[in-house]
């Protein structure tokens, strides 16, 4: 398994991103997908969760509202589209594969992590 995130940079509070995370050798599709950040001197916290088929979400409070989560099995793509973003949100996100096909907040139900790509907002 070999998870890539992309599509980070740079963007003013209030503004929009997405993001992505591919799969380049197609072994998340019956999978659950989870996408954590980790901020400068922070551990790293869990942003978002898409179950296997896309049916089930689950967000963190702090970006509940914000971000969407979704995933398009025929492209063995997963997205967040992050929408408000303020410039507490500045962290690299990284997206993991579960274990299961469900969804998962926990660090520890996840056994493969992605690279990560830097999201920073400007204030």
């Amino acid at each position: 398994v070999q998870l890539q995130a992309s599509g980070g940079g740079l963007v003013q509070a209030g503004g929009s991103l997405r993001i992505s995370c591919a799969d380049s050798r197609r072994t998340f599709s019956n999978n659950g997908v989870g996408w954590f950040r980790q901020a400068a001197g922070k551990e790293r916290e869990f942003v978002a969760a898409i179950s296997w088929n896309g049916v089930n979400t689950v967000y963190a409070d702090s970006v509940k509202g914000r971000f969407t989560m979704s995933r398009d099995q025929a492209k063995n793509l997963v997205y967040l589209q992050m929408n408000s973003l303020k410039p507490e949100d500045t962290a690299v996100y990284i997206c993991a594969r579960n274990r299961g096909a469900g969804t998962a907040t926990m660090r520890g139900s996840y056994d493969y992590w992605g690279q990560g790509t830097l999201v920073t907002v400007s204030s």
